[in-house]
Order: C-alpha cells, then sequence, then structure tokens
C-alpha cells in the first residue's frame, strides 16, 4: 500500500524533472549602461533572471551604450540555441524590433544597443518600452519568452530627430489628359514660289558657269549610245528624287516619303557608278 501511495508522486517529480530539462532560459544575466568616453566596465550593473526581471526602467540616453550578458542553457546544461534575441515593443503603436545575440557554443550570449540601432517609433515613445527575451532552438525543448525590463528612452532635445522620408505608395494617381500637337502646315504659298523662282532662277547661271569651265555637250550622244540605261536611270532618279521631296513637302508624310527614297536613291547610287565608269573609259581613251 505504501509502495502504491508513493507511486504517483516519483511519477509526478519525474515530469517535473522531465519538463525542467526541456525547457531554454538563461543564467547569469546582467545588464550595463555605459557612457561613451567612459573605461570600460565603469557603468553600473544590474543583475535579473529568467524569473525575476528588473523591478525599474533602464535609462538609454543620446551617447549610451546598453550591455546585455547571459548564458543560455537548455534545461541545466549551458548550450547554444538557433535563435536567441532581444524583442522590444512600442506600448502605444504596437511596433516590434527584435535584436540578435551574438552565443558562443558555450551559450556566453552578447548584446550591445545604442539609439542608433532603434527605429524612429522607439526614439519618439514616451513611454517605457517592454524589453523581452526570447530563446529558442530546434527539437523538443521548450522556448523561452518573458519581459525582462523596461527601457526608457532619453534623447537630447538640441538634436534634431532625422526622420526617414515616407515610402512609396502605389495607388491610382489622378487622370492625365494628353494634349497633342497640331499637325505641322507647309508655309505660305507665297513663301513657297520665291524659293521655287530662285531655284528656277539659278539653272541658267549654273550652266553658264559649266559652259565657262569646259563642259563638253558634244559627247552626249556617244555617252548615250555606250550606256544609254545608266545615263537615263541617274538622270531619272535625280528628277524622281526631287519629285518625291515635292510630293512630302505637299501631302505625304514621312513613312510614305522614306521607302519611296529608298528604292530611287538605290537606283541613283547603281546607275550613278555605271555611268561615271563610262565617263572615266572616255577620259582614259582621250576623249575628254
Amino acid at each position: 500500500m505504501f509502495l502504491r501511495s508513493l507511486l504517483p508522486s516519483i511519477l509526478l517529480s519525474g515530469a517535473c524533472v522531465v519538463s525542467a530539462a526541456s525547457s531554454w532560459s538563461f543564467e547569469d544575466a546582467t545588464l550595463s549602461i555605459q557612457s561613451k568616453g567612459s573605461a570600460v566596465g565603469a557603468g553600473a550593473k544590474e543583475k535579473f533572471s529568467p524569473t525575476s526581471p528588473l523591478a525599474k526602467s533602464v535609462s538609454l540616453g543620446t551617447s549610451d551604450s546598453l550591455k546585455l550578458l547571459l548564458t543560455t542553457t537548455d534545461g541545466k546544461k549551458a548550450k547554444r540555441p538557433h535563435q536567441a534575441f532581444l524583442t522590444l515593443t512600442d506600448p502605444t503603436t504596437g511596433v516590434e524590433e527584435s535584436f540578435v545575440f551574438g552565443v558562443k557554443e558555450s551559450g556566453k550570449a552578447k548584446l550591445d544597443l545604442t539609439q542608433k540601432d532603434l527605429p524612429i517609433q522607439f526614439l519618439t515613445s514616451t513611454k517605457p518600452i517592454p524589453a523581452s527575451i526570447v530563446i529558442g532552438s530546434f527539437g523538443a525543448s521548450s522556448p523561452y519568452n518573458s519581459k525582462v525590463f523596461d527601457l526608457s528612452i532619453t534623447r537630447d532635445q538640441n538634436v534634431p530627430l532625422a526622420v526617414p522620408e515616407k515610402p512609396v505608395r502605389y495607388a491610382a494617381e489622378p487622370e492625365i489628359h494628353h494634349i497633342f500637337r497640331s499637325d505641322p502646315q507647309s508655309p505660305p504659298k507665297i513663301i513657297t514660289l520665291v524659293f521655287a523662282a530662285a531655284v528656277v532662277g539659278a539653272l541658267p547661271v549654273l550652266l553658264g558657269v559649266w559652259a565657262t569651265l569646259g563642259a563638253n555637250a558634244n559627247h552626249l550622244s556617244k555617252a548615250l549610245s555606250n550606256a544609254p540605261i545608266s545615263h537615263a536611270l541617274f538622270v531619272g532618279s535625280i528628277l524622281a528624287m526631287e519629285g518625291i521631296f515635292f510630293m512630302y513637302y505637299t501631302t505625304w508624310n514621312l513613312f510614305q516619303t522614306l521607302p519611296a527614297a529608298g528604292v530611287v536613291g538605290l537606283v541613283a547610287f547603281i546607275s550613278g557608278s555605271r555611268a561615271l565608269t563610262e565617263v572615266q573609259e572616255r577620259r582614259l581613251a582621250g576623249l575628254r
């Protein structure tokens, strides 16, 4: 009877031991605030445990550095977890930010924190910010997540706070009404007639200069008999190109002009090279 009454107590004690052995926690936790320019370890240190958080709020100034040292444990054994970090939660907005501990294989963990590491929501908070330690890993061990202290941010009011720009939000923009320019118009006819008359009037001058320089029109029949197609096509392509320019000036658009100009230009290039070859042959023969 005695053994039967003792058996439940033994099983319950064993279950508690197994439960304790399969839970993540920490030990030897210390928190210190070190001011800029002070000697290493000059700041006051506060100790806390997983079940006894700090009673008073921790103040972090503009030039201060918060240092957290602790040893992570799995049950009673110091061990390195898969993740260990300090989580700050803004009590007003609910914004959370986590800062990862640097943990060694022995379980020794360290974290340094300054105001430069904090989001702007924490820097503008007027209430103490709860700070929690989260430790967890793969396996059956239960993770640890509990508040350990409150953090108060003390800012220098003479230093303006650098507020980041609002992020770009993609949304519907106001409707855009395009205003297209009207089609280009030809100049007045009087201007066209003036320039046409100037071109026509320059032709006699061109012919006179050509004759003065010694142009020989007597070989026209011989040139046409040696290469009639080349000379005819070359002269015809030049006239056709002038006609294309006239059509572009009056009625055609660019998409109508370019194909026609390309074909006529190719004909002028081929026929012109053949015509120049014929002229060179006569020059080499001493006929020019």
